[in-house]
């Protein structure tokens, strides 16, 4: 699957990105705002065993970031289960030397649309570390709410902190 935007794709992850992929990923920055299972450090090891675990089926969609033939980041739809199985998670992350060029604002505007119109996604949320307003602008110009502040709810880089609930609901509900 990849879907095509004004100066950037989503696409598949390949073999070949593992090298683009392993030196953006392994940066402090990008695994300060991760979840804990993002590797830090992120080696090439892990770009292959990322790549080779998107080739298996598996209800999530990730997505590389790609602007004019060079990986950008990542991002993804990771659906949720249960009864809350109408809705999904959103993720995304930029290699340092894209960020603040609005690529992460038009990625998860495409995939905002991908998780309603394609997956028929009656909701969409993302997580955010307090430390991460870039991350909440992004989601803001893509018209998701703050619904939450989840106070110390996470533990990251030693530090106890809080996190911010985002959601957006389908409109053609």
């Amino acid at each position: 699957m990849r879907i095509d935007l004004d100066g950037l794709s989503l696409r598949a992850p390949h073999a070949d990105d593992a090298q683009a992929l392993a030196a953006l990923a392994n940066d402090r920055g990008v695994w300060r705002n991760m979840r804990d299972l993002f590797p830090h450090p992120y080696t090439l090891q892990h770009a292959n065993q990322f790549i080779a675990r998107q080739a298996q089926p598996s209800p999530n969609r990730i997505f590389l970031i790609d602007v004019a033939g060079a990986v950008a980041g990542a991002c993804g739809v990771h659906p949720l289960s249960d009864v809350y199985a109408r809705g999904a998670e959103v993720s995304y992350w930029l290699g340092a030397p894209f960020a603040g060029r609005g690529i992460a604002t038009k990625a998860v505007a495409a995939l905002t649309r991908f998780g309603f119109e394609q997956l028929g996604l009656a909701r969409l949320q993302a997580g955010v570390f307090e430390w991460n307003q870039a991350s909440a602008r992004v989601l803001e110009k893509n018209g998701y709410v703050r619904e939450a502040v989840l106070r110390k709810s996470v533990f990251k880089d030693g530090q106890l902190i809080d996190s911010f609930l985002y959601a957006k609901v389908n409109p053609a509900l």
